[in-house]
């Protein structure tokens, strides 16, 4: 009968009777009451009760036993410490043991053992077993050192293990090197002190070379893992390593393959580029890469995703293999999708018409996702290899006849990049595409035909009718076809403009009246001014030549391509993300990158040479538009820093609107009628008028302001902050990050945020988070003049941003380093964020308490005073809910944010607090707060010169007591 019998016991009174049957002298009746306790234990059951009885059975020379009794002890040790103990004696007796497996077991199971008072008894058998005459006891205690080294660091290396580890690496058994390698790997990852102790050198790598030949296959992983790590002294050193290494491609086990396949990409960069070595080395890396192409679906996709970071890097290595790349009928989807894209990226003008015959047969399949993206790949061949372009077009329209829908709009998106590519060359297929726009149902797939509409509109004869059917449902549109038939119409009317100004006026009428969207109201006013004032200026931007698209947008940035390459065969080279984004204390160590590659004309370092975001000579808003600038006018209205380098400011009024157009901006981005301008207006980043910018929204919009705690955006409120950060006394309040700017309205990029004070600085601390699909990076910001002069430091992101992924970053900004215009509210801040894809904008609240300076406290005699002499109608009172402080907590919590207690009495039962602040700009207010005894809620009175600061502060007050 098999062990299974141990499972089904559910009798009462079990523990009683395992008692009993553990303390029987009969070897055989023993050993079956350990296994009923263990199995017992494996189900769940607590038998934690037994450890005594459990423990004597280690006195035993049966290994069964004893490796019983080992299982039990290091799942119950920590809940029993003291109990423990009892097994040193055990323990030590064992490590001496003329049966070197008991010496392994002994000193593995001491090692699991993650308790403090073992701990210590556990360094002179450990020392022993290093030093052991048998290498299956060196190898696991080698594995020990690094489970010692987790739970107590400082005793490892005084005790000098990890120099006997190091004297491992010379080992005479390949297994003993092996687990050293691994072991020290392990622990040079978790204490960077520790990595002086694995530097691999000339005289290492070749015992490693040794074992590598020799050890079991996760063996071969740790070691060419390391050798990976290790720079050759030259090429010569370089080529012997890649002639050793090279036999594990042939290796059944997918990671060791992988791991190799690193190891030789990496080495390939060190050596003379084009050499017969190079070559040679490119021939014996294909097979195994192909061949890992037929094992299970999982290890597949894994392949793949390798596979693609290595043909980005060197794509003549599979240039012959497409085939291998070929969609299987059985894949699942997610192996699918990445052989799409592996054979989009190794498509050339040789195999163009295999390729194309493949993405048009799985055009046909039932698969409405896949289908999708085969359409889009027929797209990315015309746009990479010019030659195939019209067999690609062709193929596209033989599509578009078969009149499925989801083929017919996808087929239209592609199209559109085509034309893009190739101006004026296929536009003979518009009446084709014309022909199917009643199906259209998608919003990309409808702004796509818009575009080409506007943009062959002087070859289309009824082109006004076309859009003037898209125009007829335009509230109800997607907001990416309403921005693009704004400007199809634009593009239209510039072109036709006798007999289609009704039209733009209709259309520039609901973009701006109608239309509570900002970028949609932004665009129609910008398209309003520049057809009003200059028509021939609105021809040159708006009709300007468009930069060409490439294929290679998708590409990975070459310094993170690097990096990615050198931790192939791990999650990184998955989810084509660096370790640091996903593992926590990664971040801190050294990031890995290849070496520059040696001989190479077209060589680029590997290094990130992005230059930072205050460097960046940034594109004019005219040569941005498609036009050259005319001499800048130098005004003196230009109050802020240029940081953007966007254009010149604008010195004065805008001209005057012409008639026919009905009035043009009205002097800003809201929709109001044209008025005289002051004469020093709020001075945007763009040289315009941001007084009309709206103030910050509700919370739906734009996740509720930095400050609403309350918010759904805000992550649940203050409670949920102070149970995060811990609301102890001393810890000044910061507010959950809340969404600024949605990627909605960011063309992909999500700007999270908060405001904190720390040691006297205010920090504005954000998270960038790109959901588009090409990385982001050029990062600059500038604020508009504001209530307290508050001006950025240079913003300092680690850029690129690949796609779907972080970054975050704490900028400093200093009040009163800027210009100063009273805003409403009066803690309103405009920011303006550029990168590399556009600039965009959007409204925030500082909250009050960053504002609070460290040197607010008043005497008293000061303070009574400056109460007298502020006006009784000055005085605001409201209640301010708490969360039960009693009035030593409230004080501590408000000094905390630099709201100062400056007397304190009773007066029949209520506390009474008497309390100032001051501002950055030298405005101070003080406050009288009436606590009563049991009720939830205080009085809070505020007396100060300036009401306008009054809401703010009593809004402060709110969020830093609730």
């Amino acid at each position: 009968m098999t062990d299974s019998k141990y499972f089904t016991t559910t009798k009462k009174g079990e523990i009683y009777e395992l008692k009993a049957e553990l303390n029987q002298p009969k070897m055989d009746r023993k050993k079956e009451a350990v296994k009923k306790v263990i199995a017992i234990m494996t189900v769940g059951k607590d038998v934690s009760a037994l450890f005594p009885d459990v423990i004597n059975c280690m006195q035993t020379d049966n290994l069964e036993l004893k490796k019983l009794v080992y299982l039990y002890l290091m799942n119950y040790a920590k809940s029993q410490p003291d109990m423990a103990i009892m097994a040193v004696n055990t323990f030590a007796r064992d490590c001496d043991d003329p049966n070197p497996l008991i010496r392994a077991l002994a000193v593995r199971t001491m090692g699991c053992i993650r308790v403090d008072k073992i701990t210590e008894y556990l360094c002179e058998p450990l020392r022993k077993c290093l030093k052991d005459e048998d290498p299956y006891v060196r190898k696991t205690a080698a594995v020990c050192v690094a489970k010692l080294h987790d739970i107590n660091s400082t005793l490892v290396e005084d005790q000098g293990f990890l120099e006997l580890l190091r004297d491992l690496l010379s080992d005479s058994n390949p297994m003993v090197v092996a687990n050293a390698v691994a072991s020290l790997s392990e622990i040079a990852d978790a204490s960077p002190s520790a990595v002086q102790y694995f530097e691999i050198n000339s005289a290492t790598i070749n015992k490693l070379l040794t074992a590598l030949n020799e050890c079991t296959e996760w063996g071969q992983i740790f070691i060419l893992d390391s050798l990976a790590n290790y720079s050759p002294r030259d090429e010569k050193e370089a080529q012997s390593i890649c002639e050793r290494v090279t036999p594990r491609l042939s290796h059944a086990n997918a990671a060791v393959v992988l791991s190799a396949v690193k190891v030789l990409m990496k080495l390939m960069e060190m050596m003379v580029q084009g050499s017969q070595f190079i070559q040679s080395l490119v021939k014996k890396l294909s097979p195994p890469l192909v061949t890992l192409l037929s094992s299970e679906p999982e290890v597949q996709y894994v392949a793949l995703r390798n596979i693609n970071l290595i043909v980005q890097k060197r794509p003549d290595i599979l240039r012959n293999e497409i085939k291998a790349f070929f969609v299987k009928y059985n894949d699942p989807i997610y192996v699918k999708l990445e052989k799409l894209d592996i054979m989009i990226r190794l498509v050339s003008q040789q195999n163009i018409g295999q390729v194309l015959a493949e993405l048009k047969e799985y055009a046909t399949e039932v698969d409405v996702d896949f289908v999708r993206k085969s359409v889009r790949a027929i797209g990315r061949c015309a746009i990479k290899v010019e030659q195939s372009a019209e067999k690609c077009v062709t193929t596209l329209l033989d599509l578009i006849q078969n009149k499925v829908n989801y083929v017919v709009q996808e087929a239209i998106v592609v199209l559109k990049d085509i034309f893009r590519r190739y101006p004026n060359k296929y536009e003979s297929i518009i009446s084709t595409l014309c022909e199917n726009l009643d199906s259209l149902d998608e919003p990309e797939a409808k702004a796509s035909m818009i575009w080409i509409i506007g943009e062959y509109a002087e070859r289309i004869d009824n082109a006004d009718e076309l859009l003037t059917t898209f125009l007829d449902g335009f509230s109800d549109e997607n907001t990416q076809v309403q921005l693009q038939l704004l400007t199809a119409i634009v593009k239209l009317f510039l072109k036709r403009p006798t007999d289609t100004q009704e039209l733009v006026q209709q259309v520039l009428s609901l973009a701006t009246q109608d239309s509570d969207n900002p970028d949609l109201r932004d665009r129609g006013y910008i398209y309003w001014r520049l057809l009003s004032t200059d028509p021939a200026a609105a021809k040159e931007v708006v009709l300007a030549e468009k930069p060409l698209i490439s294929e290679e947008t998708d590409l990975i940035e070459p310094s993170l391509l690097d990096e990615l390459i050198c931790h192939i065969s791990s999650l990184a080279s998955v989810y084509h993300r660096p370790p640091s984004s996903f593992v926590a204390g990664k971040s801190s160590q050294k990031r890995a990158t290849l070496p520059a590659r040696s001989g190479a004309p077209d060589a680029t370092p590997s290094v990130d040479t992005t230059p930072a975001a205050d460097q960046v000579q940034q594109p004019t808003l005219s040569q941005v538009a498609g036009v050259q600038p005319a001499a800048p006018q130098p005004t003196t209205d230009s109050l802020l820093g240029d940081l953007l380098e966007l254009g010149p400011s604008s010195g004065g009024m805008p001209p005057p609107a012409q008639p026919g157009f009905g009035g043009g901006f009205g002097g800003g981005f809201g929709d109001v009628p044209a008025q005289p301008q002051p004469q020093q207006p709020a001075v945007d980043l763009l040289g315009g008028d941001l007084s009309m910018l709206s103030t910050p929204a509700p919370a739906p919009s734009i996740g509720g302001g930095l400050i609403d705690t309350g918010s759904s955006a805000g992550g649940g409120g203050l409670n949920d902050l102070f149970s995060i950060q811990g609301a102890l006394p001393g810890a000044g309040y910061v507010g959950p990050q809340t969404v600024l700017l949605p990627a909605s309205k960011g063309k992909g990029l999500e700007i999270s945020g908060t405001f904190a004070r720390r040691q006297g600085a205010v920090f504005m601390d954000l998270t960038f988070t790109n959901r588009a699909m090409q990385a982001m990076g050029g990062f600059a910001i500038q604020f508009n003049k504001n209530s307290f002069g508050i001006a950025p430091s240079a913003l300092q992101v680690q850029s690129p941003i690949a796609p779907n992924t972080s970054a975050q970053t704490s900028l400093q900004i200093t009040p009163a380093a800027g210009p100063i215009q009273k805003m409403d509210p009066i803690n309103n801040l405009q920011v303006a964020i550029k990168n590399n894809i556009d600039i965009f904008y959007f409204s925030c609240a500082i909250p009050a308490h960053v504002l609070f300076i460290e040197s607010g406290k008043m005497d008293r005699k000061v303070f009574l005073d400056t109460w007298k002499d502020i006006p009784a109608a000055n005085e605001v009172q409201n209640n301010v809910n708490t969360r039960g402080f009693n009035s030593d907590g409230i004080q501590n919590v408000l000094e905390a944010n630099n709201i100062f207690t400056i007397a304190k009495r009773t007066v029949e039962g209520q506390d009474m607090l008497y309390q100032s602040l001051r501002f950055t700009n030298g405005i101070t207010v003080l406050s009288e707060l009436k606590l009563v005894p049991g009720n939830a809620s205080i009085q809070l009175s505020l007396k100060t010169t300036a009401m306008d600061v009054i809401g703010i502060v009593q809004d402060i007050y709110q969020k830093i007591l609730q």
